[in-house]
């Protein structure tokens, strides 16, 4: 496929641009512009802050190669001599980098330039431009069909026989409310009109047929009763399993999910989302079976009277049926947007509640009032413009279906002044009619809840239809007791296009414990994250005691690991409760002995109710340290035979860091430990220590051992150590300004 031209770019004549990078990055990594493209022949770039292009001929001997590190991407043109050029881009450009190189290696190999739309190497423009032809995102856009309801079948299915009994009782209910239009024609026919002309009324036949109304009108009510408990039952049982299987199944995905999502946006489709689609099962679908039911019954009815009749009868339902198929899909892709829009108003909720003492503590009230109106006002835009496409639509087939009674009026009219029909089938006509005009008018008004229901159902199964990427084990292997022994062989790892871990190996024996040193961003985090198969490993593996993790049951694997995280989750509860989190069935001596044993027994007895206190979301009410004494009472209860510890202390001042030391002292002892500190101090009892660098071990060794080497581990130890000695030397200052200041305002009064 041939790209469009850079501005500028000093083509030959008939020379083709297969591919072009926009360069967003200068070699200081500011942001600058420039470019890079390939032709039939030639490598032509501008670099950024250039006004000339630079162009190498293609020889054989070069070569181009991409990597990336920490969300920089680096394009290296290389000879045999040496490097000839370097670009760097953000990852924003990185598809556009893979197709310039996949074009690069044609052109050396000598393949023709492709044909647009043939298969191979897409678009250069609309790999630049971050265009995709994803599934994903097509299956975004588009507008969801009806048929996508029927998937709603896998969870109505185990009520099978309550709905065909449901469905028989609301046939027969049907079937009674049309027997009183029916029993109409005699009373006009044969009682009625023959009065009007002199004869007598005969009681009894009067009394038959009164009776018969009476009786259809009872059966109706009670049949249409039964159906309607019946089938309310069923949908909300429905509704409850699609609630239930979505929410399960969104706790066994993967991280990676999560991390690309909104907390509002899946609240939205859990519970507004079910409740649309639990209110369609429950009221509208019974109501439009009804209707359908209705109509062709009818129908059949009135061509049993008189087909010519019925025929007039029916003048308004194509007319009905081109004006539901224009506005469904209209309706359909609306109610969709509707639905994400009202995620954007929910996100901001999800975001400001829990956030509210930051949003406080920097007077940002009137700024996420300002957010949520904004959201707010969105979401109202979105639906002015749906009612007034659906304020159109319903009264236009309430006007068909009048024109459509006034048709069958004039008709009816010249029949029975022909007497082709007697007044009586008129008036049982238009009875019918009425009720068939009504089933249409209501049908017809069921379309917009219908696509609400479909838009609804198309989201709740975008949630049910991801494949987590931390697969369960197919035959997972038993992992019974574990001694502790962890190995890591040549692991990798991506988060997306940006790689954070690269050929790491490490082998952690029982008991030992390890500290994970290195800086922002060399990939200690996601170590953990890999050892916990929160992710998978994209290359290489992590054994347990020389078994693969991923063939254990992640349940089994996880319930080996005590986690103590730098920022601690304490859930609405009472303190015994967040403790047990782990093992609910723990009795209140175990607790305590855990709380013990974590220095937080103290404090918890100092709490109003003790550990029957009730804490807020997210542990409000108790202090950063208090917090993560809780977390590592969890921790402990459970009995891990491995332990991480992930910047546990990072957050706390020094004496909370004591207590917290003190707290893990006791955890440690026995386990393996994988330990992740911000204060290299706090490692010196780690059996060894491992210092990434850009996803790689670049050291391992004692305390000791690394400070002799003079190596990374040094100098992050003097930085610190630099840090901590003019931080304490500012602490004196100030307290020597205090004192003196101190002294000034004593001298002064006296």
């Amino acid at each position: 496929m041939v790209a469009s031209a850079a501005p500028g770019m000093p083509l030959r004549p008939s020379e083709n641009v297969r591919a072009i990078l926009p360069v967003d990055l200068d070699e200081r990594l500011f942001y600058a512009r420039g470019w890079v493209a390939i032709t039939d022949d030639r490598l032509l770039a501008l670099f950024p802050g250039a006004t000339d292009w630079t162009a190498w001929e293609l020889e054989p001997g070069m070569w181009l190669t991409h990597s990336d590190h920490a969300g920089v991407g680096t394009l290296e043109l290389c000879q045999p001599a040496g490097l000839l050029a370097r670009w760097r881009y953000t990852l924003g450009q990185h598809a556009a980098a893979l197709a310039l190189q996949a074009q690069f290696e044609q052109v050396r190999a000598g393949t023709p330039v492709p044909v647009a739309g043939s298969a191979g190497v897409g678009s250069p423009t609309d790999a630049a431009s971050g265009e995709s032809d994803g599934e994903g995102t097509d299956a975004a856009e588009r507008p969801p069909s009806t048929w996508t309801l029927l998937r709603l079948w896998r969870f109505a299915r185990p009520y099978r026989w309550q709905l065909l009994a449901g469905f028989l009782l609301m046939l027969a209910a049907t079937a009674a409310t049309l027997v009183p239009p029916y029993l109409t024609m005699p009373l006009m026919d044969n009682v009625l009109i023959p009065f009007q002309s002199g004869q007598d009324i005969d009681v009894g036949y009067v009394a038959l047929l009164l009776a018969g109304l009476l009786g259809s009108a009872l059966l109706a009510w009670g049949l249409g009763w039964a159906k309607t408990y019946i089938l309310a039952l069923v949908s909300e049982r429905i509704g409850s399993d699609l609630r239930t299987s979505t929410y399960e199944h969104l706790l066994n995905l993967s991280l990676e999910y999560f991390g690309g999502r909104r907390t509002g946006d899946l609240m939205a489709r859990i519970g507004s989302e079910t409740d649309r689609i639990n209110l369609f099962l429950s009221l509208h679908l019974l109501d439009f079976a009804t209707d359908v039911l209705m109509i062709a019954m009818t129908a059949a009815i009135l061509f049993s009277i008189d087909p010519t009749l019925a025929l007039v009868t029916l003048t308004p339902l194509p007319f009905i049926g081109w004006l539901i198929h224009v506005v469904r899909d209209r309706l359909r892709s609306g109610f969709e947007k509707t639905a994400r829009v009202w995620a954007e108003v929910t996100n901001v909720l999800a975001d400001t509640i829990p956030g509210i003492r930051v949003v406080k503590a920097f007077a940002q009230e009137a700024r996420e009032a300002r957010r949520f109106r904004d959201a707010n006002f969105h979401n109202l835009v979105v639906n002015d413009r749906l009612n007034r496409l659906w304020s159109l639509f319903a009264p236009s087939v309430t006007l068909l279906t009048e024109i459509g009674l006034l048709v069958v009026w004039a008709a009816g009219i010249w029949l029975v002044a022909r007497h082709s029909i007697t007044v009586g089938v008129l008036t049982a006509f238009l009875a019918y009619i009425g009720r068939f005009y009504t089933r249409l008018d209501s049908m017809s008004r069921i379309v917009s809840v219908t696509q609400k229901a479909a838009s609804a159902t198309k989201r709740i199964f975008e949630i049910l239809d991801h494949v987590s990427s931390v697969p369960e084990a197919a035959n997972p292997r038993p992992l019974p007791t574990v001694q502790g022994r962890i190995e890591l062989r040549g692991v990798g790892f991506r988060y997306g296009h940006r790689a954070t871990i690269s050929d790491l190996d490490l082998v952690i024996e029982p008991g030992q414990m390890i500290g994970l040193v290195g800086h922002s961003g060399s990939g200690k985090s996601t170590l953990v994250n890999l050892m916990c198969r929160f992710y998978d490993v994209a290359e290489g593996s992590i054994t347990i005691d020389g078994i693969d993790i991923r063939k254990v049951a992640l349940a089994d694997w996880r319930r080996h690991i005590g986690l103590v995280l730098q920022e601690p989750f304490l859930f609405f509860g009472t303190v015994a409760e967040n403790i047990a989190y782990g093992r609910p069935d723990a009795t209140r001596a175990e607790i305590i002995a855990a709380a013990r044993a974590a220095h937080a027994h103290e404090f918890i007895l100092r709490l109003p109710q003790g550990y029957d206190s009730l804490l807020g979301e997210r542990g409000q009410g108790l202090s950063g340290g208090e917090r993560q004494r809780i977390s590592i009472a969890r921790a402990l209860l459970i009995d891990p035979r491995i332990l991480i510890l992930d910047e546990a202390t990072a957050s706390v001042d020094t004496e909370t860091e004591r207590e917290i030391q003190k707290a893990l002292d006791n955890l440690v002892r026995g386990r393996t430990t994988i330990a992740i500190a911000h204060r290299l101090s706090t490692l010196r009892k780690a059996d060894r220590l491992v210092v990434l660098d850009r996803g790689r071990k670049v050291e391992e060794g004692t305390h000791a051992e690394l400070l002799a080497q003079h190596g990374a581990y040094w100098r992050l130890y003097e930085a610190q150590a630099r840090q901590e000695k003019a931080e304490r030397a500012r602490m004196l200052a100030a307290d020597e300004a205090e004192s003196v200041l101190a002294a000034a305002q004593r001298e002064s009064r006296t």
